[in-house]
């Protein structure tokens, strides 16, 4: 009763925090200088053979490196370093100008330990390590719903933890809303704080929500100005959409294609709806791996009242049922919940796909109770673990201080959907 009795004071709070009431970006004190900052890889086409890497320096450092070894435990080891010119670009907003600079790192080995870091001159990064996809050992991954607001004081604790229950993660699937205002660079830089070198050893996967959205300069609504300089994703998306660059885009880890859509922009424009689904199709029919995931923002069901995205769900679910996608993870509603065998079907089919709708920032909301759902929780900062290991895959949903709330697992069958497994822990009730 003593939370119930003061949430209007905690909510208030958490808006105060959440807005930046106290600084704006032109006062924050953690502005670019020569020393790069705000590293982070990301996923390319092939996480076997390359790995992306993207960081921030002031305005005034034109050219900028990075360097990259097959790790050793020697230190000497790095004296072999090969190095790589950066593609960079300038970004101005308000008083604020940064040059963010990155690198794509191509002929690497699978399965191998690589040591980099970024700089120029007598100013560099330390050296961070990462592993290239490959081989025969189960792949990890790790996924956040909404990340969004007061990201530094409470949603730092729930990166660390997963970190802590994951390190040998292959990489990071965000769900969109990274931050409540795509346009705010405090609100980026508190983002990129709190996961620290976490950012700079997994290579994170990053679908666009609605607030990583906003209007330019020039009054045109467009995904953040920070997104693209920031974040070096694959360019292997719909083609002449220059709209949707980086936003919608797959990758191939092992034996599993991750997919990704920008589902605002689905949301906001037909020719843009078109291509992304027309798009989506092409990619499931060419794919050769043998399990598949959709990362979305919007939820084909959604759990919140309120809310529903009957277009998103007519355009694509038909091509995850025929494809026969295996999971779909999603964000924007702000609670935790997932599904499977009960999901509506046309003439009597059965899912093998399963959604699930999770949030890991401190934004919450009540969940809106369907047929279609086996497992919720409301009110609660969530992470998970995605496993697979050849024709298995165990998804683990824990909370912020570490308690397993959720599992099941997917086993392949030749021929037919997949068969579902709930691994729900004994006595851990329902949280809402």
């Amino acid at each position: 009763m003593r939370y119930r009795n003061t949430g209007f004071l905690i909510v208030f709070v958490l808006c105060c925090l959440s807005f930046g009431f106290a600084q704006t970006d032109d006062t924050h004190p953690l502005r670019p200088g020569q020393q790069p900052d705000r590293i982070i890889l990301n996923v390319t086409e092939n996480m076997a053979n390359s790995m992306a890497v993207s960081w921030r320096t002031s305005a005034g450092v034109d050219t900028s490196y990075a360097q990259i070894v097959p790790a050793d435990a020697h230190p000497a080891s790095v004296q072999q370093a090969i190095r790589y010119q950066a593609s960079a670009q300038t970004v101005a907003h308000g008083s604020l100008t940064a040059r963010y600079h990155s690198v794509i790192f191509e002929n690497l080995q699978p399965s191998t330990l690589y040591a980099y870091r970024v700089g120029q001159g007598d100013t560099w990064s330390e050296w961070f390590q990462f592993t290239t996809a490959g081989g025969e050992k189960p792949l990890s991954l790790i996924y956040f719903g909404d990340v969004q607001s007061n990201i530094l004081p409470l949603w730092s604790r729930v990166i660390r933890e997963a970190y802590r229950r994951v390190p040998d993660a292959s990489a990071i699937l965000y769900a969109g809303d990274l931050v409540n205002r795509g346009n705010r660079d405090i609100e980026w830089g508190d983002w990129f704080l709190a996961g620290g070198f976490i950012h700079a050893m997994i290579p994170s996967m990053p679908t666009p929500g609605n607030h990583d959205h906003a209007d330019s300069d020039q009054g045109k609504y467009e995904i953040s100005k920070f997104w693209k300089p920031q974040f070096e994703l694959p360019r292997n998306g719909p083609e002449n959409r220059p709209e949707l660059e980086e936003s919608c885009y797959f990758t191939d880890i092992q034996d599993l294609r991750i997919i990704t859509l920008n589902t605002e922009m689905f949301d906001e424009e037909k020719t843009l709806r078109k291509a992304q689904v027309q798009w989506l199709e092409e990619v499931l029919r060419s794919n050769t791996q043998k399990w598949t995931i959709l990362l979305i923002h919007h939820p084909v069901f959604s759990t919140k009242r309120n809310r529903d995205n009957p277009d998103l769900r007519k355009a694509i679910k038909p091509l995850l049922d025929r494809y026969r996608v295996d999971l779909v993870l999603q964000g924007h509603d702000h609670t935790y919940v997932r599904g499977m065998e009960k999901v509506p079907m046309e003439k009597g089919a059965v899912s093998g796909t399963a959604y699930v709708v999770s949030v890991s920032g401190p934004k919450m909301s009540d969940v809106l109770r369907a047929d279609w759902m086996d497992r919720v929780a409301g009110h609660t900062q969530l992470f998970h673990a995605i496993r697979i290991d050849r024709d298995k895959l165990i998804f683990e949903a824990y909370t912020a201080v570490g308690e397993l709330y959720d599992c099941f697992e997917l086993h392949k069958v030749a021929g037919s959907v997949n068969r579902f497994i709930d691994r729900t822990p004994e006595g851990m009730p329902e949280r809402n």
